[in-house]
């Protein structure tokens, strides 16, 4: 185990995650499709990857030192959240509209592919988890993460600055493979964030039940 102030770089880590986040909603905030701050969409996207490298390192330091704390289990996950759902909820905002398609009463109008619905259902996800979660612990029930939810948090951190990426190097506005693209990332984004909850479903009649333990 790390000695002195070294066995707190996981939770600075963590808390560097946050600020980056902030940073990440300011940076996005002053870009427009398809060509109006498109340094501040560049600058959003590599704050998002460093910030998304920050959530595997942390827990990779935080286990291998053996230093697992209170404070990493609460703001770790709570991070997580703010990155990634903060991002899709901007990324599904009125900054990310095509005139064109718009004009043309196109059916998605958004070039980043991502609907209200989808965001919704993300948000939902995040929240039937936390909520299963928190019952079940707090009976004494061992209910930690899935290995499922680590896929939809790679696949997140994945797809995002992809999208991005694209928006910069091929607007779909003008590039029908790159809107294809794009839209298939989401949707397998989406996809993968629903069956990841799926296995919290299987806790809740064990819930209902008052049960002891589930693994």
């Amino acid at each position: 185990m790390p000695a002195g102030s070294i066995r707190h770089i996981p939770n600075l880590l963590t808390m560097a995650r946050g600020i980056m986040a902030i940073l990440f909603f300011v940076a996005i905030s002053l870009y427009q499709y398809p060509a109006v701050g498109t340094n501040w969409l560049l600058i959003a996207t590599i704050v998002f990857i460093l910030a998304a490298a920050t959530d595997f390192l942390d827990g990779y330091l935080a286990r291998r030192w053996k230093v697992v704390s209170a404070f990493g289990r609460v703001m770790d996950p709570f991070c997580d959240k703010l990155l990634v759902l903060g991002a899709v909820v901007c990324l599904a905002g009125p900054r990310f509209v095509v005139p064109a398609w718009a004009e043309a009463g196109h059916p998605v109008v958004l070039a980043t592919g991502l609907m209200p619905w989808m965001v919704v259902v993300m948000l939902a996800r995040e929240f039937f988890v936390t909520s299963v979660r928190g019952v079940a612990e707090a009976r004494g029930m061992q209910c930690g993460a899935k290995w499922s939810g680590k896929a939809k948090m790679m696949l997140q951190s994945a797809v995002i600055p992809v999208v991005m990426v694209l928006l910069m190097a091929a607007p779909p506005g003008d590039h029908p493979w790159s809107e294809w693209a794009i839209k298939g990332l989401v949707w397998a984004m989406v996809a993968v964030t629903v069956w990841s909850g799926i296995p919290y479903l299987a806790v809740l009649p064990t819930l209902m039940r008052g049960g002891e333990s589930t693994s």
